[in-house]
């Protein structure tokens, strides 16, 4: 499913014009990003949470040069998701 896709999907079941339905979710998105980049996790009851993770520094091989390199320390985004929603996950998709 696509940004699109959401989009069309919310419009339809709410009946909003699908401009506006397409500016809430980009504001949406534009807030979660900006939370995220500032180290704020964004948590959705029933839905999930969106946190961000901290890798530690380590060795790393390049095996085509046979050389090690350092990785350093970074933060990545990553979701969580809720209880709630991977036993839903689970029901219906086999």
């Amino acid at each position: 499913m696509t940004k699109a896709d959401i989009v069309n999907e919310i419009s339809q079941n709410t009946g909003i014009e699908k401009v506006t339905v397409q500016k809430a979710v980009e504001a949406i998105m534009e807030t979660m990003k900006d939370s995220l980049t500032s180290g704020r996790n964004v948590y959705l009851r029933g839905f999930g949470s969106f946190i961000v993770k901290r890798r530690a520094e380590k060795i790393a091989r390049n095996i085509s040069k046979n050389t090690t390199i350092i990785v350093p320390a970074h933060f990545i985004p990553s979701f969580k998701p809720a209880k709630e929603f991977v036993a839903q996950v689970k029901q219906q998709v086999k």
